[in-house]
């Protein structure tokens, strides 16, 4: 008995005694296991066919493309002509066409040089929708641009976010002295392609919920969450009710109308609005994520969408296609601030790719030449 007692004091003794064990912090993580997440680039081992797209099934039109027309010489035209083929782009609609002179300028460069591989958009100067008479002098500029050679009109997104009138005032998409430039869009048989607006991220809190979280750390700029601006469903609001009071004429809602996320709104807005066209530039990777209800949508909507890519950069170009016209899994989009997800392919009908690609675009921008495009 006395034995056993020692030993349970002992046992006792023992264990209050802080062990070296406890005392010892523990091991530092290894470098690798701590990073950002910029850094963060998971190498997929997903193990599935792959059918990489270089080159687009048919010819076709990029309806949202921006260059620095009045300044293009010869050699860079024609490179960029050549970048073009490669890529089988038919028609690149450039939407930088200014105004005026400058218009002029840039027509000569791009139209002037290759006819039938260019065409321009002109813009209106809503800086001074203050002066007197601003919409008719608006709407007489576009038409002698027209003549000019401009195809359509760009409006961007700076109407509605940061225009301002002589007061002070921002300058709201809907703003009555504008009804002018829209009915002579109309009178022009000209369309309006139009960016109004931000992803709706933009607007939500900059935390770790948030999208765009990644895009809004390199480009603090681009948060929307200010005061000075309106909320994305007023800005968006505004835009639709321009479409609603000009059904004559018709408008390229840009970018999905950020409501790629959401295509079941903006399908009823197509439905209630039979002038809203829309086009797919930037915002492929809200299709790629959801395939099967992009691929029913396209399907469903394949004569009021375009195809658009936006930033100029050929390589990201296969991107699209691959998306567009094949049945890949789980592959890799090229702008990770966009999307840090991957994509799926639609693999579209042919018939859908074609209208996308060209035909949509034929049919509502005056004046294209077709001897480039099947059927």
């Amino acid at each position: 008995m006395k034995t056993l007692l020692r030993s349970l004091a002992l046992g006792l003794l023992l264990s209050a005694v802080p062990s070296s064990r406890a005392q010892t912090p523990p091991p530092a993580a290894p470098p690798e296991a701590v990073m950002s997440f910029e850094d963060y680039e998971p190498k997929s081992t997903l193990v599935v066919p792959e059918h990489p797209v270089t080159r687009a099934r048919f010819p076709f039109i990029d309806v949202h493309n921006h260059q620095d027309s009045e300044e293009m010489t010869a050699e860079q035209t024609a490179k960029l002509v050549q970048d073009m083929d490669g890529l089988n782009m038919a028609l690149m609609v450039n939407l930088s066409g200014g105004s005026g002179e400058d218009f002029k300028k840039g027509q000569a460069n791009l139209g002037g040089r290759y006819p039938k591989r260019f065409v321009q958009f002109a813009n209106v100067d809503f800086s001074k929708i203050s002066e007197p008479d601003f919409g008719a002098k608006a709407a007489r500029q576009l038409a002698e641009d027209v003549k000019n050679g401009a195809r359509g009109l760009k409006v961007f997104k700076n109407l509605g976010m940061f225009v301002l009138d002589k007061d002070g005032n921002r300058v709201r998409t809907d703003d009555p002295r504008i009804d002018p430039v829209w009915a002579k869009c109309a009178e022009l048989g000209i369309p309006v392609l139009i960016h109004t607006g931000e992803p709706s991220p933009f607007w939500l809190p900059w935390d770790r919920f948030n999208e765009r979280w990644l895009e809004l750390k390199q480009f603090p700029g681009r948060r929307r969450d200010s005061p000075k601006f309106a909320s994305f469903e007023e800005t968006i609001a505004e835009q639709h009710n321009v479409f609603r009071k000009h059904p004559k004429t018709i408008f390229i809602n840009a970018h999905l109308g950020w409501l790629g996320n959401d295509l079941g709104r903006l399908g009823k807005l197509m439905d209630e609005m039979p002038n809203m066209y829309t086009e797919i530039g930037a915002v492929l990777h809200e299709l790629g994520r959801q395939p099967r209800a992009a691929r029913e949508f396209l399907t469903r909507r394949q004569d009021r969408v375009l195809f658009g890519k936006d930033v100029w950069a050929p390589e990201e170009y296969h991107t699209y296609f691959r998306t567009l016209e094949t049945a890949d899994e789980y592959f890799p989009y090229y702008r990770k601030r966009h999307a840090f997800w991957s994509l799926y392919g639609l693999d579209l009908p042919d018939e859908v790719l074609k209208k996308i690609y060209y035909k949509n675009a034929l049919r509502i921008i005056p004046g294209l030449d077709k001897s480039a495009f099947p059927d």
